[in-house]
């Protein structure tokens, strides 16, 4: 079954209820699995079967309950989405400072201690009609359209409950202008409430306004992910060097970057040495040393040398682009914790309007003189300030701010279930090689022995060794580049099964290998009983030792091992201090395993020696088995099934590939310490999500029950339809600044 899955801007979402209905509507079309919509993002994602479903079926979808599915291709729309939220916004602004500005006026020649303050034409109340009704047709059409919309889609949103309060604001002011005898002859006030219709509708756009403001804050990372992409390149072409637009770049380029320039692709470099400033995609805040073989990055900045390096990645498969679409699809996503407010939000509305009725009926019969006018103001303050807005926005919103702060820390979240369920986490399972190692062997001691130092000993073992394959030997001929020995000249080479290696070197015979050629009985006893002493102290240390025997003489030791990187035992620690249990596993035996959980400060019982690569998973299963939630941290490629199975898996990312299917976050700058800082992130992201949605909740629990006057037979409190309006847009403001705040939060 050919699947696509794809994010799609919708224009036109408000509140959580629109959500719901979007939803509703794409699910309902044959070939669609899944759809989710994201107030925060304005886009749904949606998965469906190519065969069964088109685009345009999908548009009309959307289009028939009232909203637009924006069907141009991302990079073309994306050129002009920015265009388009500023004229909205910019629409928004007017509508909302006219309504604002006219509202003032009615507001100013209507209030008792106001109003003999105001010029007379304005006490007026056919001016005031007049200047009213282009606030509750104009400025408020939105609300019209959408009531329009959902009413003939059997459905009713937030639009619909300020459609209906400020409509009978409106139409009632006008009735008691025109039929004023009737009203006073029925005892009822024939004051009219254009100042309730007017500031009511400029207060809540002004919500919607700020709203937008703070939302556009929330996708800054994205923004700043897409700026760091480079627009153009210098290649050599034909034996020219041109620049050329970043688009026409081709795999196998070679591409010249001077210093200071920005490297527009992934590859690897073919001449030259520099230092790149990796930072922008990493999190690393040190530049990294890079000579030919070593692979760079697009997007991110040369610092001191030039170079040449052929293009491996170009477009969407960059590195650059895998974030970008990455943390895309995480900000669209949803978290388990939303699943709440998502069932509340579905039935919220219809039960504002029976509260809304409730309220209307019981103050009409039971309330103090005049009470209509009681029921009426008290109805349309119920309906105005039961808003599902901040509801919707409590969970998305921190979760895009959250992703994208992980995005700038080196940290790529899937999905927001990821995020969420990484606060949850009691135990973590560490992969030793490549993972809690550099997964390199690299020599870590040199011990000559009288007559000789560490230079010559290096010489030697890096000379009998350099026509052995073994990963050792290649660690110790690696050791002797990089310290610039004279290699000597080898005239024969043979290994030794289960020993190591013996070959002739100036004429001497030399043998390299482990315990067993000590065995010899030649030698000086003292130097063999402090060699083996020595070599019992570094195996202790999960080292490698290795002898080096020269005419049958002893002269040194060499021992070798997978260095643990620098990090590891302070991230161990961070992790048990914050109550998670902490496990290694590893193929290596129990000693140099236990000596390696040692050096970590790891429980005994915690280090998971001589386990095959298939048998992780089961181990991870074991853990489960006490039901815990367990996290897997691994390289990506030989730990892939345990990092499927786990509860969370995370991959530390190798090369330019960030895309690793079977993790749910992958740290891209392989620093452990980012397992904690995910860990701290996650919880920081729930404790604001949470804080959202007590507030949103809260909010509505508290204050409708106000709205609808159940103070007043206590205190004689009510609340003004107007000051019900300012509430409810400062409560959607208030829910996207609170996870504004999360940027801050020093993880």
């Amino acid at each position: 079954m050919p699947t696509t899955k794809n994010d799609y801007p919708i224009k036109g979402m408000h509140c959580a209820s629109c959500v719901q209905l979007i939803e509703k509507s794409l699910k309902g079309i044959p070939g669609v699995l899944e759809a989710n919509a994201n107030l925060a993002t304005e886009k749904a994602t949606i998965v469906y079967n190519s065969d069964e479903c088109t685009i345009d079926n999908l548009a009309k979808a959307v289009d028939a309950v009232g909203y637009k599915l924006i069907t141009t291709p991302p990079a073309i729309h994306e050129d002009s989405e920015k265009k388009e939220k500023q004229k909205e916004l910019n629409d928004l602004k007017l509508r909302t400072f006219f309504s604002l500005g006219i509202g003032g006026l009615i507001f100013w020649a209507t209030l008792p201690t106001l109003k003999e303050t105001a010029p007379s034409f304005l006490q007026n109340f056919w001016v005031q009609l007049l200047l009213a009704a282009p606030v509750q047709f104009w400025a408020g059409a939105g609300f019209y359209r959408a009531t329009f919309l959902a009413i003939k889609n059997r459905n009713a949103n937030m639009d619909t409950l300020v459609t209906i309060g400020t409509t009978a604001a409106f139409i009632y002011s006008v009735l008691v202008l025109i039929f004023s005898s009737f009203f006073t002859g029925q005892g009822l006030s024939a004051e009219p409430y254009f100042d309730t219709s007017t500031i009511i509708i400029g207060l809540i756009l002004l919500g919607r306004f700020l709203e937008m403001r703070a939302k556009s804050q929330t996708s800054e990372a994205i923004k700043k992910l897409i700026g760091l992409q480079a627009k153009t390149a210098r290649v050599k072409r034909d034996g020219q060097e041109l620049d050329i637009p970043i688009d026409q770049v081709l795999v196998g380029d070679l591409i010249i970057v001077r210093p200071g320039g920005k490297i527009p692709v992934d590859g690897v470099i073919v001449e030259g040495l520099s230092s790149v400033d990796e930072s922008m995609v990493t999190g690393e805040s040190l530049p990294v040393d890079k000579r030919a073989g070593d692979l760079v990055i697009g997007a991110t900045i040369n610092k001191t040398g030039s170079f040449v390096f052929r293009a491996t990645k170009v477009g969407q498969e960059t590195m650059l682009s895998q974030i970008i679409k990455l943390v895309q699809e995480a900000q669209g996503s949803k978290a388990p914790i939303q699943r709440l407010a998502d069932l509340i939000s579905s039935y919220f509305v219809p039960i504002v309007l029976i509260t809304g009725i409730a309220t209307f009926v019981v103050w009409y019969v039971f309330g103090p003189v005049p009470s209509f006018t009681f029921a009426f103001l008290n109805t349309i303050a119920v309906l105005i300030i039961a808003c599902p807005c901040a509801m919707g926005l409590a969970t998305p919103t921190a979760v895009m701010v959250g992703t994208g702060l992980g995005a700038e820390k080196g940290i790529l979240i899937k999905n927001a279930k990821a995020l969420e369920i990484a606060s949850k986490i009691k135990a973590i399972v560490f992969d030793k090689t490549g993972t809690l190692t550099y997964g390199k062997p690299q020599v870590t001691d040199l011990v000559p022995f009288e007559g000789w130092d560490s230079n010559k000993l290096l010489q030697w073992l890096a000379s009998i060794e350099k026509k052995s394959e073994h990963s050792l030997a290649e660690a110790i001929v690696n050791e002797g580049k990089k310290q610039g020995v004279e290699f000597l000249a080898l005239s024969s080479f043979e290994a030794i099964p289960g020993k190591g290696v013996k070959g002739v070197i100036a004429e001497k015979e030399v043998y390299l290998g482990n315990r067993s050629l000590t065995e010899d009985p030649q030698g000086d006893p003292l130097r063999l009983t402090s060699a083996l002493e020595k070599a019992s102290e570094l195996e202790g240390q999960g080292k490698t030792v290795m002898f080096l025997v020269v005419d049958k003489n002893l002269v040194g030791l060499v021992a070798v091992a997978d260095t643990l990187k620098e990090s590891a035992g302070e991230t161990v620690k961070a992790l048990e201090n914050i109550g998670i249990s902490v496990f290694m596993i590893t193929g290596d035996n129990q000693r140099t395993a236990g000596a390696i959980g040692q050096l970590l400060g790891m429980k005994k019982e915690n280090v998971l020696a001589q386990v095959l690569p298939a048998q992780k998973e089961e181990k991870i299963k074991e853990l489960q088995k006490n039901k815990q939630l367990v996290a897997m941290v691994g390289d990506g490629i030989n730990d892939a099934p345990a990092l499927a199975s786990s509860d969370l898996g995370l991959a530390m990312s190798t090369g330019t590939d960030v895309a690793m299917e079977a993790a749910d976050i992958t740290l891209v700058n392989k620093d452990l310490k980012s397992v904690v800082a995910t860990i701290n992130l996650s919880k920081k992201t729930l404790q604001t999500i949470k804080l959202n949605l007590v507030w949103a909740f809260g909010y509505n629990v508290l204050l409708i029950p106000v709205a609808a006057g159940i103070l007043y037979p206590f205190f004689g409190i009510l609340l003004n339809p107007i000051f019900a309006s300012l509430a409810m847009a400062l409560s959607s403001v208030s829910v996207v600044s609170n996870s504004l705040l999360l940027k801050r939060a020093k993880i």
